[in-house]
């Protein structure tokens, strides 16, 4: 149990998250609507708690750590990062009886990894048009009919749902970056917890370097911080489920 909670604590930033940025820009607005939510108070209290830690700590490190290294390197890391979660990917897309899908998951991942330098390149995409596929067990669950439940704010991680939360961990058994399961799959790369926050830690820096100024571009227009992320969050998992 310690370690399960160790994961949803330290999980920063999973793609599901990423996924959630990505999609604001693209459709979703600040309507209000009825949500039955009866964590609200502890909700607002941990969205305003990430708020803080992400635009007063990793939001700078990673604009100092952009300064430092190359654009080109950091993309590098992304991809590679993104490539070593292919067993996620291509598990929950299995799962979800989308078998063209999976099989292009590995393609990609056979490609980048004896081609592209470990994964460090994404040749599948840049030379084969070969897209990523990006499922995960929450919408699995969801695909099989698993409703969201109320909505949670996790620390650091962000807005999720009782069903996400779930799915999170089925990820991370999944994972090589996490401890997770360790005991049943070889391909494990942390060794311990320790290890694992560093990684992942590491990773989330990476990533925001990339684009630092996207949080608070989205947040902009919030007029109430909570509900606006989590009815964001609520709507694009929901597309990405249908879909």
């Amino acid at each position: 149990m310690k370690k399960i909670i160790f994961i949803l604590l330290f999980a920063i930033l999973t793609y599901a998250n990423e996924d959630f940025y990505e999609d604001f820009d693209s459709e979703f607005s600040n309507k209000p609507q009825e949500v039955f939510d009866p964590l609200s108070g502890y909700n607002r209290l941990m969205t305003t708690f990430n708020d803080k830690v992400f635009l007063n700590i990793v939001v700078p490190v990673s604009k100092g750590y952009a300064y430092v290294v190359p654009e080109t390197a950091r993309t590098g890391i992304d991809n590679f990062f993104n490539n070593i979660m292919f067993p996620v990917r291509f598990t929950n897309n299995l799962l979800q009886l989308k078998f063209k899908n999976s099989l292009e998951e590995l393609e990609r991942f056979l490609i980048n990894t004896l081609w592209g330098l470990g994964g460090f390149m994404d040749l599948a995409t840049s030379e084969l048009n070969i897209k990523a596929h990006k499922e995960d067990f929450g919408q699995t669950l969801g695909f099989y009919g698993v409703g969201e439940g109320i909505p949670v704010v996790l620390p650091l991680l962000g807005p999720s749902n009782l069903r996400d939360m779930v799915g999170l961990a089925g990820d991370n058994i999944l994972s090589p970056i996490s401890t997770l399961g360790e005991n049943t799959i070889e391909y494990k790369i942390p060794n311990n917890n320790l290890e694992e926050f560093g990684i992942k830690t590491f990773d989330v820096v990476n990533n925001t370097s990339l684009n630092p100024d996207q949080y608070e571009t989205i947040k902009k227009d919030a007029l109430d911080l909570y509900p606006f992320l989590r009815d964001i969050y609520s709507q694009a998992r929901k597309r990405q489920i249908e879909e």
